[in-house]
């Protein structure tokens, strides 16, 4: 009689909400059934504002301990990916967390602000958060050479900031996390997933890694499939974290914990695409056990060369197809006429960046190793840098065959070293095809 109860229940709250699903916000009105959908999807964007920053010594030193962030430019390349955005005019624009460097309250106002300009344009802007952007105790800003703290946001505050570009239209709302429902579609909906652990933020001193889908969102998630399921909508789940690994050196930290449950949630309620960051890497893994496949795309930084976002496109009589494209940070500031010659030629000024920071970082490591040469550190650190600057743009498959008959690669297969002998070797493993596209034919 329980169980009875319980299912009467559902269905009348789905029956409400599904009663609900056809009234949106002003100007929000949702897309006809049948009709084409074009999708732009950024993550980790990292904005930092130049208030924050007088590019000083502080922000030097900063800049240099990262992983090849373009932090000095993020401010420019956001405005040129909002160019990008006016002039291809997609439906939608998703962002799945890192919106800001390390949650600094004044980057969420400015960021918000940029977002607010792109909504202007007709594309209807969905954001979660990551990792850093709420109560971080990283939030820094930097001046001269030193770095010092400012405010920070919690998540009520992050809710009014970002309230426009999802919340404001979510059709239903996971009580314990900023976890939203949205249906901009008639045919597709936005299953946006709060997987961060930020409550616990202030007591480790840190923005923790780790991400989970609490068991109570895991219910609501199954209650989200039936409302779509009862109005023939199909979802997009969308998640910071990623829900499968997408590096077999790199996934403690950046794979759900729970990801072996969470697969089996979505896959049980039908749920076959999701779309994540976090890990910084472009790349597409597929999960075949089980009737139906799950396919995870880990869009690579928006922050971090190539520069590159990913076009998703529902097409009802085909399927989805995904792409990537670069941002043209270029066109943008030749429009602007700006002087900057890295910004007019920023493909190889950023290329150069990241391919220096990546040979530097294993050239120095093995000058603290016994028994290479400095010719065999220089060709081992050369293969780093190809490989990195490829697996970044999830690009490896074209160098591969190149790179595995080189000597630096001999030298990496035989070197000392554990970490980057071991990243360096896994960047190869899963290197057989190109990252960058995808294709799911339409669901029966």
């Amino acid at each position: 009689m329980i169980v009875g109860r319980k299912a009467y229940f559902l269905f009348i709250i789905i029956f409400i909400l599904a009663a609900l699903v056809g009234c949106s916000p002003q100007g929000t009105e949702k897309i006809e059934s049948g009709k084409d959908i074009t999708m732009f999807v950024a993550t980790d964007i990292h904005y930092l504002d130049k208030k924050l920053s007088d590019y000083g010594e502080a922000f030097e030193v900063y800049a240099a301990s990262g992983d090849g962030k373009q932090i000095n430019y993020v401010e420019e390349i956001v405005d040129a990916f909002s160019r990008d955005i006016k002039k291809a005019k997609p439906d939608i624009l998703i962002i799945s967390g890192d919106l800001t460097n390390n949650g600094e309250k004044e980057n969420h106002l400015m960021l918000a602000k940029k977002l607010t300009n792109i909504e202007k344009t007709g594309t209807r802007v969905f954001v979660i958060p990551g990792n850093h952007d709420i109560q971080n105790p990283w939030a820094r800003g930097f001046k001269g050479s030193n770095q010092y703290k400012v405010g920070t946001v919690d998540k009520d505050d992050f809710y009014k900031i970002y309230n426009k570009f999802g919340y404001d239209e979510a059709i239903s709302m996971d009580e314990s996390t900023l976890s939203y429902l949205a249906a901009p579609s008639e045919d597709v909906w936005l299953l946006m997933l709060d997987t961060n652990q930020y409550e616990y933020n202030e007591f480790i001193g840190m923005p923790a890694t780790n991400g989970i889908i609490r068991s109570e969102t895991l219910e609501w998630i199954r209650q989200c499939s039936e409302l779509a399921k009862a109005n023939n909508a199909q979802i997009i789940t969308v998640m910071h974290h990623n829900l499968m690994d997408h590096s077999d050196l790199l996934s403690e930290g950046y794979t759900l914990d729970n990801s072996k449950e969470a697969i089996e949630t979505l896959k049980s309620s039908g749920m076959n695409l999701v779309l994540s960051g976090h890990i910084h890497i472009q790349d597409i893994q597929i999960n075949n056990e089980g009737v139906s496949p799950i396919y995870d795309i880990s869009t690579s930084a928006l922050s971090i060369y190539p520069q590159q976002y990913g076009v998703l496109k529902f097409l009802p009589a085909e399927g989805i197809k995904y792409s990537t494209s670069l941002v043209d940070v270029e066109g943008w500031a030749k429009e602007k006429e700006i002087g900057d010659k890295n910004m007019l030629n920023f493909k190889a000024y950023s290329k150069n960046h990241f391919a220096k920071a990546s040979y530097n970082k294993a050239y120095d490591e093995l000058k603290k190793m016994d028994g290479y040469s400095e010719g065999e550190r220089k060709l081992m650190a050369e293969t780093m840098s190809i490989l990195n600057t490829n697996y970044f743009a999830g690009t490896v498959a074209s160098v591969r065959n190149d790179v595995i008959h080189s000597p630096g690669y001999k030298l990496w297969s035989d070197a000392k070293p554990p970490f980057f002998k071991s990243y360096v070797l896994s960047m190869v493993a899963d290197s057989y095809r190109n990252k960058t596209e995808l294709i799911i034919p339409k669901q029966n």
